[in-house]
């Protein structure tokens, strides 16, 4: 009998998958500056070179330029920065944003090792961090899908701790990577200087997990709130102008302090709506990519 994520990638690899096969090279077409990785030898210096690749060494033996000469390595290593804390539950059951992230996931990692680049992971779930090193098989996808259903069972009241999230992703990738975060980047802690050390040695993109509960304050009259990262709870009159004014300035609040420090970092940063298509979700991330790039 095929286990949950068995069946989950195989739905999705039906639906979405087909779909966008190839179409996804673009998210890490700027990891590339086109000195490559693999060092093969030296030539002859000549007009239009990079003279930051000359080697001088060979230069002064041979009393002539010569440049370094490197292989261009179109593979990349993929890492997935997932994050499973208590604020992702929110959303309608079956649609929740533990939900959309498990399938992008999937989606992604899926497509990058079709494509032949290896896919980790880190999850961060109930405070702890979960690690899934690089991989390419399908079996591999299966193991990640194992481990986001794993934490899907055992999520607990543990907030967000990005700055911890991505400097496990920096610890992790030793080589020049295509680091994906997906989060709802909802949380505490200064997690911007985490980011910006990140997107220093990697090619960084925020896939930010975005569901109506996170900015719409219902009119319901007396409701009991929780704070989907802390758990604590309150009873609230939902009609109350003031708490509805408030309520929209800490969201824009923390809208904006998440553009600004994405911006400081220069982390292109997309927003994935819980009920959006997520094939056009991705073809869009990848057109707004190139765009960034060009």
């Amino acid at each position: 009998m095929a286990t949950a994520p068995e069946k989950l990638l195989l739905r999705l690899e039906w639906k979405v998958v087909r779909r966008l096969d190839g179409r996804l090279q673009g998210m890490h077409r700027t990891a590339h500056r086109g000195s490559g990785i693999d060092f093969t030898g030296v030539r002859a210096y000549g007009d239009g070179d990079d003279a930051r690749h000359i080697d001088w060494n060979v230069t002064a033996r041979l009393d002539e330029p010569h440049l370094r000469v490197f292989t261009e390595d179109r593979e990349v290593t993929v890492w997935l920065v997932l994050d499973r804390s208590a604020s992702m539950t929110a959303g309608r059951p079956g649609r929740g944003k533990h939900d959309v992230l498990a399938e992008l996931a999937i989606i992604l990692a899926r497509l990058f090792t079709r494509s032949g680049n290896r896919v980790g992971a880190v999850l961060f779930d109930t405070g702890m961090l979960r690690v899934v090193p690089p991989g390419t098989t399908r079996r591999h996808v299966l193991r990640i899908g194992a481990e986001l259903e794993r934490t899907a069972r055992t999520r607990g009241g543990a907030t967000t701790d990005l700055a911890e999230m991505l400097d496990a992703a920096g610890r992790l990738a030793r080589r020049r990577a295509l680091v994906i975060v997906l989060s709802d980047f909802i949380g505490e802690g200064d997690w911007e200087r985490s980011m910006q050390r990140l997107a220093r040695r990697h090619e960084v993109v925020a896939l930010r997990i975005v569901d109506a509960a996170d900015d719409v304050l219902p009119e319901a009259g007396l409701i009991l709130v929780e704070d989907a990262e802390t758990g604590e709870q309150l009873l609230v009159d939902s009609a109350d102008p003031l708490l509805r004014v408030r309520f929209r300035a800490a969201v824009d609040e923390r809208e904006a302090r998440l553009t600004a420090g994405m911006r400081r970092a220069r982390v292109p940063v997309h927003r994935v709506d819980t009920g959006r298509d997520l094939a056009e979700a991705l073809v869009e991330v990848v057109a707004r990519t190139r765009d960034r790039s060009a």
